[in-house]
């Protein structure tokens, strides 16, 4: 039987706040720190592996998060997420994002039918209409092939499948996988699908609308605003959309697409690359292909969590530890890191799959915590951050641990040599020596060029960004934070925050105002 309980009731979470603190500055210099780096090492899917070696654990803080894991059963609380448990209880639905690229457990049935056959469905019809995109069989209305897709959306329809396709954009290129140009319109600031359409020939472009609901005001703005540009162009908006929404919303059966691919309720907008909201625009810019090599990688890391060590287990163990960071230790926040230009929105997607997941104050009965939650989630591509903010990261007040995502071989496969080194060379040589120089730091009479080190930091390293490596690279983090979740005992996958500000922007738009709002709203001009 799985038993709900907030951190603060666990023995073990007791245990983890009376086991003395790792000086990590002395456990990671001279050949300690090199038998570390070779140890502390946990291998994932898709040939990516974990190493925690500068963090502040060692065997004594790892065998009281190991107790942790089995007291909070996160092992149990997974299982029953993917056998179709209401794990949702603010919105008391199922959460299936894992069925859109595997099935680990149970069949789940909901809304009468099996929930992996509707995903795969789904799918195949997408792949079917990209292919015959592809080749010139859905065409615009002259009959000339479409050479864009710019995708609509907001929040989890934009950020995710953003990062996603900027990750393998390149690397599509490079290896002939590149069939049509993506882009993307989200913010309701009309400047932005301006700049869009601006620099899009519209007459060759196939826009995708994503809203689940068919109701999100921001994202039904912008397509009012597509729709008047291609009328001004004596274009027909039916012959260029397609729409990504739920059966039930007024998007589904609508003259006004070329056709309608489906999620449901039961997969959050964060949560949701791996579904329809990333498949149709993926499967347009790089081939279906492409896209369920990105969902094999997922599915294999899915499995790979399902393990019950922690210490065989990347994704509980970055969260144990991410636990330990923020309640133990009391740090704030996490910098992610990708030493990969590639891989320059992901932070931004990851800030938000954290921060909207738990960064909540009540557990999941609604009763209020005594503890702090999720992270404040920020960060850049190396070696650009190196230049912005690693200044406070080295030498600031405040301890933030460190996420570094790196890889061996660039995507483009060639490079050139300046003095002495490849570009690729530079930028790894960068990673490793940022990893050191914030655990071990440098002593110095002059306080100015001190540096206190114990900066904890973790990298994921890889051989190349590719489809199934940026998948298996994905479900990671998403599981990371689905056990940070079952670990503080809230419910990771409502969002409860961002309805309030929604609520009241309708009021001011309909001018029913009151107070500083109203104030605001007359300052504004609106």
């Amino acid at each position: 039987m799985i038993n709900w309980k907030n951190l603060d009731e666990l023995a073990s979470y007791g245990e983890l706040q009376k086991v003395e603190k790792v000086n990590l500055a002395e456990v990671m210099s001279g050949e300690s720190g090199a038998q570390r780096v070779k140890s502390c090492s946990i291998p994932m899917a898709e040939g990516l592996s974990y190493n925690y070696a500068a963090k502040a654990v060692d065997s004594r803080v790892l065998d009281v998060l190991v107790k942790l894991a089995d007291e909070a059963q996160l092992t149990e609380k997974y299982k029953a997420l993917y056998n179709g448990e209401v794990i949702n209880t603010g919105e008391k639905r199922l959460v299936l994002h894992h069925l859109t690229r595997g099935q680990l457990g149970d069949a789940v049935a909901a809304d009468g039918v099996d929930k992996r056959a509707f995903y795969v469905e789904q799918q195949k019809r997408i792949a079917d209409f990209a292919n015959k995109v592809h080749a010139g069989e859905i065409t615009n209305e002259k009959g000339e092939k479409f050479t864009t897709a710019v995708q609509i959306g907001i929040g989890g329809s934009d950020l995710g499948p953003r990062a996603m396709y900027i990750a393998l954009e390149n690397w599509a290129k490079k290896t002939g996988n590149f069939k049509m140009e993506a882009k993307f319109i989200s913010n309701v600031d009309p400047d932005d699908a301006a700049a869009v359409l601006a620099s899009t020939d519209v007459a060759h472009a196939i826009f995708i609308l994503v809203s689940k609901s068919g109701t999100t005001l921001e994202t039904l703005t912008n397509q009012s605003f597509v729709m008047d540009a291609l009328k001004k162009q004596g274009l027909d908006p039916a012959k260029h959309m397609i729409a990504v929404t739920s059966e039930t919303s007024p998007l589904a059966k609508s003259d006004d697409y070329l056709d309608a691919f489906y999620m449901d309720d039961y997969i959050g907008g964060r949560y949701s690359s791996t579904s329809a909201v990333g498949g149709a625009v993926l499967s347009l810019a790089f081939g279906p292909e492409v896209f369920a090599d990105f969902l094999e990688g997922a599915a294999a890391e899915d499995k790979l969590a399902t393990e019950k060590d922690p210490r065989k287990n990347a994704a509980m163990l970055d969260a144990l530890i991410g636990v330990y960071e923020r309640n133990v230790l009391g740090l704030p926040a996490t910098a992610v890191l990708p030493y990969s230009q590639a891989l320059s929105r992901f932070p931004a997607h990851l800030q938000q799959l954290d921060m909207e997941s738990n960064g909540k104050s009540v557990n999941r009965f609604g009763e209020p915590v005594s503890y702090v939650t999720g992270p404040i989630i920020f960060g850049e591509p190396g070696t650009n951050g190196q230049h912005s903010f690693y200044q406070l990261l080295h030498q600031g007040k405040t301890i933030i641990p460190l996420q570094f995502v790196g890889f061996r071989s660039s995507q483009i496969g060639t490079d050139v040599e300046i003095q002495g080194s490849t570009s690729q060379q530079k930028l790894c040589a960068n990673v490793a020596a940022q990893i050191v120089a914030f655990a071990c730091g440098k002593k110095d009479d002059n306080l100015n060029k001190n540096f206190e080190g114990g900066r904890p930091s973790s990298i994921i390293i890889g051989d190349q960004l590719c489809p199934k490596t940026l998948g298996a690279l994905l479900a990671h983090f998403e599981n990371k934070v689905m056990f940070q979740g079952f670990l503080w005992n809230v419910n990771s996958f409502d969002q409860e925050g961002v309805q309030l500000g929604k609520v009241l922007a309708k009021r001011v738009l309909a001018h029913d105002t009151e107070g500083a709002l109203s104030v605001y709203s007359d300052l504004l001009n609106i």
